[in-house]
């Protein structure tokens, strides 16, 4: 019976976030403001080359919960491209659909085990080829756009 759980008592509706005045994007410059210096370059870095390879890329707010009330940072076109986030030590970038791409640069180091996710992370005084990684937003759009065609959307 709708409304009603296994015990018989009633269920309440799950209460939804409180709607922001504010852009994913502006909300996503306040996380990087608040991060130490090196994370704030990192990150600004990679979302600076997501915008260089999409410029119209979407950029969102996903998964806010109580242990990261803040949400994850989430590119989207066609669906998932890539989500960021900032750890104690490192920043990761994750391509939701990474172990289904081609890697020839190696770029992706962490996830390497899943059959859809790869990541890189980045530590402190980490380098990465920034035109592997903008080969791989590409490639990752691609497919995107391509699953989308697939499914007639």
């Amino acid at each position: 019976m709708p409304g009603i759980n296994r015990s018989g008592s009633r269920r309440r509706p799950k209460a939804k976030p409180p709607e922001s005045s504010t852009s994913a994007a502006e909300q996503i410059d306040a996380m990087v403001r608040d991060l130490p210096e090196w994370q704030q370059i990192t990150f600004s870095r990679l979302r600076a080359l997501i915008k260089q390879v999409d410029p119209g890329i979407a950029e969102e707010i996903k998964w806010r919960k109580p242990s990261n009330p803040d949400g994850s940072p989430v590119w989207s076109h066609d669906g998932i491209v890539c989500v960021g986030n900032v750890w104690k030590d490192h920043v990761r970038l994750t391509f939701s659909n990474g172990a289904l791409l081609k890697d020839p640069k190696g770029v992706f180091n962490a996830a390497l085990n899943g059959n859809y996710m790869r990541a890189l992370d980045l530590r402190e005084g980490d380098s990465f080829d920034e035109a592997a990684v903008k080969a791989l937003l590409r490639a990752a759009i691609a497919f995107n756009k391509a699953a989308a065609a697939r499914r007639g959307s």
